[in-house]
């Protein structure tokens, strides 16, 4: 397998074609699996905003006086106010803001990005990712599968990787349940996030910080004779970590 980032591309801004732009830098062909940040992807879809649009109501200004509070880190109701309205559900509110998306994915502050925004306040994620990646795939002139990919921390570890925020022509994960091990055991419970891998895999070339590059592609990878799934956010029922959170009282 091989994974290289498309070298080229300018400072994307609203309205870009940013399949265009990617087959105008890289010869992308139709088994490649196209890894592409979503800071770019919500950059052509329009999805910077200020501060301003964002009036905190009470629940953003407790919010915020709470993790001054706690933290001596002054946070601004205005963000908190964006962080609620991108939000399904708050998991924590102190010392920081674990939201749940809209599409899904938990993630600090719902992803609102305030780095490398060169005419505004915030860069939300993509309000809908896998659309954003079933659009970039119909552009391409092959037809490659196609991922959206962050960074994210993880709990209890240090540092942050790429995830998949949303994709397209590819399943989510494979499924190993049913088949077996080297000693003939039956798997029960192995799903693999393929989408995940190949996001950290593309994380790699990508780079972070002003040296990085929105675009990876990842060559010759093999998805197999497995079942796939597009199974991906746990669903709150099965998301013990996420009840866990709901019930204590911090």
């Amino acid at each position: 397998m091989e994974v290289f980032a498309v070298d080229g591309l300018p400072e994307i801004r609203p309205g870009d074609d940013l399949a265009a732009l990617i087959d105008a830098n890289a010869a992308i062909g139709d088994d490649d699996v196209v890894c592409v940040a979503s800071t770019v992807v919500s950059k052509a879809e329009g999805r910077q905003a200020d501060l301003a649009a964002f009036p905190a109501g009470d629940r953003a200004r407790d919010i915020a006086e709470r993790i001054a509070a706690e933290t001596d880190e002054q946070k601004d109701p205005r963000f908190a106010q964006a962080v609620l309205e991108e939000s399904e559900e708050l998991v924590l509110e102190a010392p920081f803001l674990l939201a749940v998306t809209r599409f899904g994915h938990t993630t600090v502050n719902a992803g609102i990005d305030r780095s490398n925004v060169p005419d505004a306040d915030l860069l939300l994620l993509p309000a809908d990712p896998t659309a954003s990646a079933e659009r970039l795939r119909a552009g391409l002139d092959a037809d490659p599968a196609v991922v959206v990919t962050d960074t994210s921390g993880r709990p209890f570890r240090h540092g942050q990787r790429g995830v998949a925020l949303g994709w397209a022509g590819i399943p989510a994960s494979r499924d190993w349940r049913g088949e077996h091990d080297r000693d003939g055991r039956e798997l029960g419970v192995t799903v693999q996030s393929v989408v995940d891998e190949l996001a950290g895999a593309a994380n790699l070339v990508t780079g972070e910080g002003a040296g990085g590059t929105p675009v990876a592609v990842v060559r010759d990878f093999a998805f197999g004779e497995h079942a796939g799934s597009d199974e991906l956010f746990r669903d709150p029922e099965t998301d013990f970590v996420r009840q866990a959170l709901r019930e204590w009282d911090y």
